[in-house]
C-alpha cells in the first residue's frame, strides 16, 4: 500500500460515518461533553472572583436572557439555545457565565500585574452593577481566589486569616500552595490565596477552577444540612406515634378499635412519605456534591504544611458530620417506612382474620337459620298436604253427594265415598308435593 493509499483510507474512515451512516442525534452534544467547561489559563498574579446563585427553570431562563443582552450590546455573539457555558472580555476583564441544573454561576478574572497586597483592588462583581446586570436567584457562593507569586509562611496567613480555622496546603506535588479559612470578609467573599511556585499557565488555571468548584460544591452539599434539622422533628413524631399505635394494636379488642388504628397509621405513613419525597432530592444532591468536592480535593494532591490543617481534615470535621445528618435523616426515614408497611401489613392481617371469624360465625348462624327453616318448612308442607287434602276430600264429597242424588252411585252412599277417598286422596298429594320437591332438588344440583 502506497502513502497516498493510506491517507485515502484515513479520510474514509474519519469521514464515512458523517457521510453514509446514520448518526445518532446526540453525538455531537456527547462530543462535547468532555469540553463543555474547559479550564481558563492563568498568568499569576492575577485575580478571580466567583459568585454563584440557586435557580429555578424560570430564574434560568431570565437568567439566560439577561446573557443575551449582555452580548448582544458589547458586539459578543451570545450563547447557543442548549448552552451551558460562555465567556467573554469585557473592558479589562475576562467574564465567565456557567449555568448548571439548580444554580448559575458567574467569574470575573482580571490581571493584577502590580500584585500589591493580598485582597486590594477592584471587586470583580461590581461588574454586574455597572453592566445594569440583575443575577437572578439567590446568592449561595461568593469566592475570591488571589493567585500570586509571593510566598509566605503560617505565620504570615495567621495574620490575614482566623488562625483558628486557617488551612494551608502544598498541591500539585509542591508546584503551588493554598491558604484560606473558609470565612468570608466584610464584601461577604471567602478568601483564598494561592501562590505559584511553578505552574504553567493553564496548570494554574486548572487549579483555580477546582479550587472554586470545592468551595461552590461545598456550599451546595450544605444545604442539605438545613432540610435535615428541619425534617428531623417529623421522624421524631413519626416514631413516637409509630410506638404509641403499636401498642394500641396490642390491646385493641374490638374490629372497630383496628380499622380506627389502621387509619392513624395510614395517615402516619402518608406525612413521612409525603416528608421523604420532600427531602429525597435534597438529600441525593448533597450527597453527589460532597462527592465532586472530595473528588476536587483528590485532584488536588493536597499535602499539610508545617502542622497546619488541610481542606480534607477541614471538610471532615465540619463537612462530612452535616452530611452524616442528612444520612441518618435519610435511613431513619427510610427504616420507618419500612416499619409502618410492616405494622400496617400486620393490622390488616389482624383485621382481616377478624373479618374471617365473624364470616364463619356468621356462616354458622345461617347454617342454623337454614335448618331451622328447612324444619319449619316441612312442618308447613306437611300442614299443607292435609288441608290440600282437606279441600279435595270436600270436593269429593260434593260430587258423591251429586252422583248419589240421580241413582248414579249404585247405591254406595256418598259418607262411604267420602271416607274412602281420604287415603288416597293424602297419598296422592303426598307423591305430587314428593315429586315437586326431587325436581326442584335435581335442578340446584
Amino acid at each position: 500500500m502506497t502513502k497516498s493509499d493510506t491517507h485515502k483510507d484515513q479520510k474514509i474512515v474519519s469521514g464515512a460515518p458523517l457521510g453514509t451512516w446514520d448518526e445518532y442525534e446526540l453525538r455531537a452534544e456527547l462530543l462535547g461533553e468532555l469540553h463543555a467547561r474547559p479550564f481558563e489559563k492563568i498568568d499569576v498574579p492575577q485575580r478571580v472572583f466567583l459568585m454563584g446563585f440557586l435557580t429555578d427553570e424560570i430564574q434560568a431562563k431570565a437568567d439566560r436572557a439577561q446573557i443575551e443582552k449582555l452580548c448582544t450590546s458589547h458586539g459578543i455573539a451570545p450563547p447557543g439555545p442548549k448552552a451551558s457555558f460562555h465567556s467573554m472580555k469585557i473592558g479589562k476583564w475576562y467574564f465567565r457565565w456557567e449555568q448548571h441544573n439548580e444554580f448559575t454561576t458567574y467569574r470575573w478574572d482580571i490581571s493584577d500585574t502590580e500584585d500589591t497586597g493580598v485582597f486590594g483592588g477592584d471587586v470583580g462583581p461590581r461588574l454586574l452593577s455597572e453592566l445594569e446586570f440583575v443575577a437572578p436567584g439567590k446568592l449561595i457562593v461568593a469566592s475570591h481566589v488571589k493567585t500570586t507569586k509571593h510566598k509566605r509562611s503560617v505565620s504570615d496567613y495567621e495574620e490575614i486569616f482566623n488562625p483558628a480555622s486557617l488551612c494551608f496546603i502544598d498541591t500539585d506535588n509542591g508546584r503551588s500552595r493554598i491558604a484560606t479559612d473558609f470565612q468570608t470578609d466584610l464584601l461577604g467573599f471567602t478568601r483564598f490565596v494561592v501562590e505559584d511556585h511553578s505552574m504553567s499557565p493553564y496548570r494554574a488555571g486548572g487549579l483555580v477552577q477546582r479550587l472554586l468548584e470545592v468551595e461552590t460544591y461545598r456550599m451546595l452539599a450544605l444545604i442539605g444540612l438545613p432540610v435535615a434539622r428541619k425534617a428531623m422533628p417529623v421522624v421524631n413524631e413519626t416514631q413516637e406515634g409509630l410506638a404509641q399505635l403499636t401498642a394500641e394494636i396490642a390491646s385493641a379488642q374490638t374490629i372497630e378499635d383496628n380499622h380506627d388504628l389502621l387509619k392513624k397509621l395510614i395517615d402516619l405513613a402518608a406525612a413521612l412519605e409525603a416528608q421523604a419525597a420532600a427531602t429525597s432530592y435534597r438529600f441525593a444532591a448533597s450527597q453527589a456534591y460532597y462527592d465532586i468536592v472530595m473528588a476536587r480535593l483528590v485532584a488536588m494532591h493536597e499535602n499539610s504544611i508545617d502542622g497546619a490543617r488541610r481542606f480534607s481534615s477541614f471538610f471532615r470535621r465540619r463537612l462530612t458530620p452535616a452530611l452524616a445528618t442528612c444520612k441518618t435523616v435519610e435511613d431513619r426515614q427510610n427504616a420507618l417506612s419500612r416499619k409502618l408497611m410492616r405494622t400496617a401489613e400486620l393490622l390488616r392481617t389482624r383485621i382481616q382474620f377478624e373479618l374471617e371469624q365473624q364470616n364463619r360465625d356468621l356462616l354458622k348462624s345461617m347454617d342454623k337459620r337454614a335448618k331451622l327453616q328447612l324444619r319449619l318448612q316441612q312442618t308447613v308442607e306437611g300442614l299443607s298436604v292435609a288441608a290440600v287434602s282437606y279441600y279435595v276430600v270436600g270436593l269429593v264429597k260434593y260430587l258423591a253427594e251429586g252422583l248419589y242424588k240421580y241413582d248414579l252411585t249404585f247405591g254406595v252412599s256418598p259418607t262411604l265415598v267420602t271416607a274412602l277417598s281420604v287415603p288416597i286422596v293424602i297419598f296422592s298429594i303426598w307423591m305430587i308435593t314428593r315429586a315437586i320437591h326431587k325436581k326442584f332438588s335435581s335442578d340446584d344440583n
